[in-house]
């Protein structure tokens, strides 16, 4: 695919290299890899339960597998063999069994009872409906209030202990300034613009897969464990993928009915979750309830820093979120503790969600800080500023990097903090500030990089790109090694049968693959110049229009050598193998941070909140590629927006399920809901971090943006909402207050 661009090197703001498959819809993700099936695959719908709990005791087939164009019904009765969900207890999330149709029991609303195999999917979803059952539901386990949630997890997500405490927690708050505050997140949902889906094959031995899934390697392992079979067996391909944002970091039910019905069928099965099964039947994050106690003397410097989290996690799912973390780490204190408490809830798996915990655990964080400088009459910013950390908070260990007062200092000046517009007659306007720290991460990632006789290069891993422009940071890294356009950079992703990667997720996934690349790159050219005559092997190289090249950077008029008139033909294709782990990274604490500005007007007689402006300044080592870095971080700018002001599943408290599992009713932000988005970065490269010099940056987006907004609300209005999302019901009813 050729871009016809000139710039191709490291932090070139360079477009897209697969830009032009996907804009012309050659591009094909999981639902269209039809024509790549031996036969066109057959089409599954699901038949969900519509009880939280219970146990099936009545289950009737026969009228469905009548109907027209049905190829077979699945159900528990002849699913298997499966290992039972969650088996076995020492493995990780992701390559644990993701077993469904495997027993009776049902553990959560709208979870599979029976999977409809037809010619299409009209037929399959018309006999879904003659399927006959009954649940022996049970009283569904819900989180309700805060105190209900007692378990500590055994860990949080990222490896964060659940609890820490260090300092001296002071024995009274009566020189100075104290908050005792409570904020509450909903529960939220990813919303891939891709639903999940998958087609699989299966010829009798060997099973192939073509899911929608973030991390390849953990995929093949977690479909060898639950359909217990050799992973050697298994083939998994997910060469594009819409969007992710944790929901796809591994698979869910989707992949695993179209690999039984594969199984049971020997034929290609397509399954492609409708949106209403997505809200089921992929992870969601669980509400939070956030306790709060902060406290700082009269100059404006914090004594104490108390976060306490209560959250729901999904029974038989080993996952808990670090809501915590960003109050373990943002600002120093004398005393800081931070808990975590979790309640067994018979709900749809709880997973990461467009964020690890920073994403809502900055929401109540972020705007719990500023209740406490306001308290103390302190303007917010200066307030941040006065309690950046030198060293990390809780450990004392040194950070690698820490820009966050550069972040906070530089992108005021470019915002124009305090300097606010003109508001229209009973509108108001406000600006409101908050930090994001997000911890970095060198996952064990590898890669092979081939050369072949005229200089063509590809790069080889299974790492994926959902969206965030993987292979053109990865072409961009090969073509700034071997001084080349990224035109002569083939980059082939997400086959299971390349290097294993880190996989796309935790912003940690263009470093460490990244990393492993440009090893593999520097390895490649180590064996050329070994092959090289001595006085040419400290030369550089350099692929042309003519191929490859050698130039000997120490003659006084620098020529290029052809290296086909040195080097024996017989050595191409040359391919060597880069791999990462954590040994190639710092011991020392790693965070990527940044600082959100924002600019909303009130309408002081409807409540309505409009955003006028979002800025961000951002820290993340060396940024890779400026335009898909920017693409990202405004992509999470724009969630933090619909966290702050508009997204919010409801929970029916009786039966467990969603009220509102749709995008008629969950309210995503539209283009009417955001206005200008800008952001800079502060591009300073940080090979303590990871040898590419880069950081995580995908969460940096979301982090403290939402509560940047309510902030800014509260700055325009002096109404503070603690109970997110900020509805127009809920200033309305501050407004009311203030005015009573």
């Amino acid at each position: 695919m050729k871009t016809n661009q000139t710039a191709n090197f490291i932090g070139e703001p360079i477009n897209r290299v697969d830009g032009v498959l996907k804009v012309t819809g050659q591009a094909r993700y999981a639902a269209e890899h039809t024509s790549t099936m031996p036969q066109t695959p057959l089409v599954g719908f699901l038949v969900a339960s519509t009880s939280a709990v219970g146990e099936i005791s009545h289950l009737d087939t026969s009228q469905a597998e009548k109907a027209e164009g049905v190829q077979a019904v699945i159900t528990h009765k002849n699913a298997g063999p499966l290992k039972a969900f969650g088996k076995p207890d020492d493995e990780g999330r992701f390559t644990q069994s993701r077993a469904v149709l495997s027993d009776t029991h049902i553990r959560h609303y709208g979870m599979p009872v029976a999977l409809v195999i037809a010619q299409t999917l009209e037929q399959a979803r018309y006999a879904g409906s003659l399927v006959e059952f009954n649940i022996d539901a049970q009283p569904a386990q819900l989180l309700h209030k805060a105190n209900q949630a007692s378990d500590v997890p055994e860990s949080l997500d990222g490896g964060f202990e659940p609890d820490v405490e260090t300092g001296d927690k002071p024995s009274t708050y009566s020189d100075g300034f104290a908050v005792d505050v409570q904020y509450t997140t909903p529960s939220q949902i990813s919303a891939a613009m891709e639903p999940h889906a998958t087609i699989a094959h299966f010829d009798g031995e060997k099973l192939t897969v073509y899911p929608s899934v973030q991390i390849i390697a953990s995929a093949v392992q977690a479909l060898a464990t639950t359909l217990e079979m050799d992973a050697e067996n298994i083939h998994v391909k997910s060469p594009f993928i819409g969007g992710g944002f944790g929901s796809k970091l591994g698979l869910h039910y989707d992949a695993i009915l179209a690999c039984i019905g594969a199984r049971y069928l020997k034929r290609p099965v397509k399954i492609a979750l409708s949106r209403r099964h997505v809200f089921y039947n992929s992870p969601h994050r669980g509400h939070s309830f956030q306790h709060m106690q902060l406290s700082c003397d009269n100059q404006g410097k914090f004594q104490s820093i108390a976060h306490h989290s209560a959250m729901p996690k999904a029974k038989g799912y080993p996952f808990a979120e670090a809501t915590g973390a960003g109050a373990r780490v943002t600002y120093s204190a004398e005393y800081i503790k931070s808990t975590h408490r979790v309640k067994n809830a018979d709900t749809p798996l709880i997973d990461s969600t467009r964020s690890p915990g920073d994403a809502i655990g900055s929401l109540a964080f972020e705007s719990a800080v500023d209740e406490l400088a306001n308290k103390a009459n302190i303007d917010p910013l200066t307030f941040r500023l006065n309690n950046m950390p030198k060293v990390h908070p809780v450990n004392g260990n040194r950070f690698t990097s820490h820009k966050l007062e550069s972040c906070l200092r530089r992108g005021a000046e470019v915002f124009g903090w305090q300097r606010k517009s003109s508001a229209q007659p009973g509108k108001v306007i406000g600006h409101g500030v908050a930090s994001a720290m997000r911890m970095n991460v060198l996952v064990e990632s590898s890669a092979e990089v081939s050369m072949d006789e005229k200089g063509k290069i590809t790069v080889l891993t299974d790492m994926t790109d959902i969206g965030t422009g993987t292979y053109t940071i990865l072409a961009q890294i090969a073509a700034d090694t071997f001084n080349t356009s990224v035109d002569n950079i083939t980059v082939n992703l997400g086959d299971s049968q390349s290097p294993a990667s880190s996989g796309s997720g935790g912003s940690f996934g263009a470093s460490s693959t990244g990393s492993a690349v440009l090893k593999a790159c520097e390895a490649v050219k180590s064996k050329l110049l070994s092959l090289l005559p001595k006085n040419y092997q400290n030369a550089q190289l350099a692929v042309t229009e003519q191929g490859v090249c050698v130039r000997q950077s120490h003659a006084d008029s620098p020529q290029d050598t052809p290296l086909a008139s040195l080097v024996d033909s017989s050595v191409f294709p040359i391919r060597e193998l880069g791999a990462v782990s954590e040994d190639d990274t710092s011991d020392d604490e790693q965070y990527s941070c940044g600082a959100h500005f924002v600019e909303v007007e009130v309408d002081t007689l409807t409540a309505e909140v409009r955003l006028k402006r979002q800025y961000g300044m951002f820290s993340a080592g060396k940024i890779l590629n400026e335009k898909t870095a920017k693409s990202q971080i405004k992509g999470g700018m724009v969630w933090g927006a619909g966290y702050a002001l508009t997204e919010a599943i409801h929970h029916h408290t009786d039966s467990a399920s969603f009220i509102n599992p749709d995008f008629g009713e969950y309210h995503i932000a539209v283009n009417r809901d955001i206005a200008e988005v800008a952001v800079d970065f502060i591009d300073l490269p940080d090979f303590e971090a990871s040898p590419v010099g880069a950081k995580g940056i995908g969460e940096l987006g979301i982090t403290g943006a939402g509560a940047a907004i309510a902030n800014a609300i509260f700055d325009a209005t002096g109404v503070r909402v603690r109970d997110f999302p900020i509805t127009v019901d809920k200033v309305l009813e501050g407004l009311s207050k203030k005015a009573s």
